[in-house]
């Protein structure tokens, strides 16, 4: 949102680091804490993925809790938000609609075309495309954070992908997956208004009306969402065990070449808006990360538990990706002094 906080904004230790192009003055605990989100979390959900996996039968029954799983995840978002996450959009309006431009054109658009190139099944190339329109994952903003990236501008972007996911994502899932599903966009405009925005908003103004309370749970929070958005995997792949026997190579590989691709063209794209690299590190993360959690909501209650496979996989991948990505571009940033 603003930041998969974990789509913290949930995961928000980048809220250690100072608003400047880089976090490269934050505390050895602030890092210490990121790194520990950022490397517990994917861990959380390969195991949750793979206790689904080996035994689907208890879990197959928990889909309909899936959205309000969502609405936790987003309101705990929600209660990191604060004002100067607001004004710094206002402080930077070109930069951020760049990122915002970025995000809604490449993801889907890279999620359509590895979709038609691989031939994916009907649901897989549907949850593909879900994936791609759907806004910021939750640990873009720990993973700029590491990679000594412009921390501001990434939970900006991250702000207002997800603020706008009602008005972009249904319309940009009816253009590209109709072809493969019928989409009902209106459903899913009320959905995301629902379990996204309504829950954000909440934990915004809960944020506003109690923030020394708040204050005090603030680290605690990137574990709820990582806690959360592990059972929402669980219940994905529980409900699409046998789809996964069949067809994990393609998946896997319609994933990868979906988040790598993102990262490489987000990092192009803060180039060619000369962002400088700090700014194009966070576009990288941006762009290339998603609410994968959002996606495997949408596909289950529109598409089918098959459809919500992609997003499931990609909750996973992301992450280790995106921490692997950071580690790289932190070390270059040490080299290059």
């Amino acid at each position: 949102m603003a930041h998969e906080q974990t789509d913290q904004r949930t995961e928000t230790p980048p809220a250690a680091a100072p608003e400047g192009d880089s976090p490269e003055g934050g505390s050895p605990a602030a890092d210490r804490a990121a790194r520990l989100a950022v490397t517990v979390f994917p861990l959380l959900v390969v195991a949750a993925g793979a206790l689904g996996l080996a035994f689907p039968s208890p879990f197959t029954g928990w889909a309909p809790a899936v959205p309000y799983l969502l609405g936790i995840v987003m309101f705990s978002m929600g209660l990191t938000l604060t004002l100067p996450d607001f004004t710094a959009v206002a402080k930077r309006p070109w930069a951020v609609a760049i990122g915002l431009v970025a995000h809604y054109v490449i993801m889907p658009g890279l999620g359509w075309l590895i979709a038609t190139v691989l031939d994916l099944p009907p649901q897989l190339a549907a949850g593909v495309i879900l994936v791609g329109c759907a806004p910021s994952g939750t640990a873009s903003n720990v993973v700029t954070y590491l990679a000594r990236g412009d921390v501001a501008l990434s939970v900006s972007v991250a702000t207002v992908s997800t603020l706008v996911a009602p008005l972009v994502t249904p319309p940009l899932t009816l253009l590209l997956a109709d072809q493969f599903l019928h989409v009902d966009a209106g459903a899913m405009v009320t959905d995301i208004l629902k379990t996204v925005l309504l829950p954000v908003l909440l934990g915004v103004l809960v944020r506003l009306a109690a923030s020394r309370y708040v204050d005090k749970a603030l680290r605690v929070l990137p574990w709820i969402s990582a806690a959360t958005i592990a059972v929402i995997v669980l219940t994905v792949v529980s409900g699409s065990a046998q789809l996964i026997m069949d067809a994990a190579a393609l998946v896997f590989v319609a994933v990868i070449l979906h988040n790598g691709l993102g990262l490489a063209l987000g990092y192009a794209s803060g180039k060619l808006a000369r962002l400088g690299r700090p700014g194009s590190k966070a576009m990288a993360f941006e762009v290339g990360m998603q609410n994968s959690g959002l996606a495997a909501s949408l596909a289950t209650a529109h598409f089918s538990p098959a459809a919500a496979l992609p997003a499931a996989v990609f909750s996973v991948w992301h992450n280790i990706s995106g921490a692997l990505v950071a580690a790289w571009m932190a070390r270059s940033s040490r080299r290059t002094k």
